[in-house]
């Protein structure tokens, strides 16, 4: 058994397809093809369903392919490992975070990048969801998401920052004379938010639901530019998390109003997968991050507009 042939099952399992998966992983199609059919041989069972086309794995074949996956992550911290004893750590740290965190990653990877310079590295924005399956599929070495709203597999785990929300809506409008806003209130007005596979989005419906509030939002979005931009140029408010707005600043022609009745928040922290012996790379990223505050740290900061200063 080669280990290639390990590599071109996952690249397969990936692109679902077979040319795909061959250019991804820098093979003929045949070559492939033949892996994977030695493969079936050595274990005396199928592991690609048969036909014209790629039509996916069996159920002996999602074994292989969880296992496969296992072995070349071990292949992997072996080499992060024994790169570690001789020249210091090296290899791609790959780092899935939630949209909403971005703006406070280059914070964290800035001081991984000045002690270990050897490492690159690859940033994905990604949802929650399809963060926890790149851990799983030993996708990912580590992950910025939240870590107090939604139930977590086993991980490592350690808080960064606490992500805040605020009521971004226009000026004028009907809501830019208030000093506050309740999420009652807010649920009434016309909202542009994330759409339900984000998880902020569920957090947000989570805050709604705990006042008895299901808001109808006139516009959604995946992206959080989208979030912000909207109540500047037209009768949306949106509820943003605060670091948003430390980052990019108070869009021309709205307010930030502070959201109460609850004082709501969430806690968004770093997560690593559990496995044991942990990856080289993973374990010296997640030992040196530390928590922050992201109003310290967004250059410029932002003053947050209360309606009694706007007058």
């Amino acid at each position: 058994m080669v280990i290639k042939q390990f590599v071109y099952l996952v690249a397969l399992a990936r692109e679902q397809h077979f040319g795909r998966a061959a250019q991804s992983a820098h093979v003929s199609q045949p070559t492939l093809s033949a892996a994977i059919r030695n493969l079936e041989e050595e274990f005396g069972v199928p592991i690609v369903e048969r036909g014209h086309k790629f039509n996916g794995l069996t159920r002996e074949g999602l074994v292989v392919l969880e296992h496969a996956r296992r072995v070349l992550a071990d292949c992997a911290s072996m080499r992060q490992e024994l790169d570690q004893m001789g020249k210091g750590l090296t290899g791609r740290l790959r780092l899935g975070v939630v949209p909403t965190a971005l703006p406070v990653v280059s914070h964290l990877t800035g001081p991984f990048c000045a002690r270990y310079p050897d490492v690159t590295l690859t940033i994905m924005s990604m949802t929650s969801s399809d963060i926890i399956r790149g851990l799983e599929d030993f996708e990912l070495e580590a992950a910025l998401t939240y870590l107090d709203n939604e139930a977590l597999p086993a991980v490592r785990s350690k808080p960064v920052y606490v992500e805040e929300y605020v009521f971004l809506t226009p000026r004028p409008g009907p809501y830019a004379a208030l000093d506050s806003i309740s999420w009652s209130q807010a649920a009434e007005a016309s909202l542009c938010l994330l759409t339900p596979d984000m998880q902020n989005r569920r957090v947000i419906d989570g805050i709604f639901r705990s006042v008895g509030k299901e808001p109808k939002p006139v516009v959604e979005t995946n992206s959080i530019f989208n979030l912000c931009s909207h109540p500047a140029s037209g009768p949306w408010s949106s509820i943003v998390p605060r670091p948003l707005l430390h980052f990019f600043g108070i869009p021309q022609r709205t307010i930030a109003v502070p959201l109460i009745e609850p004082d709501a928040s969430r806690t968004i922290g770093l997560i690593m997968s559990s496995q044991d012996p942990p990856s080289p790379l993973a374990l010296s990223f997640f030992n040196l991050v530390q928590p922050i505050d992201p109003a310290q740290v967004l250059n410029p900061p932002t003053q947050f507009t209360s309606a009694a200063s706007a007058k």
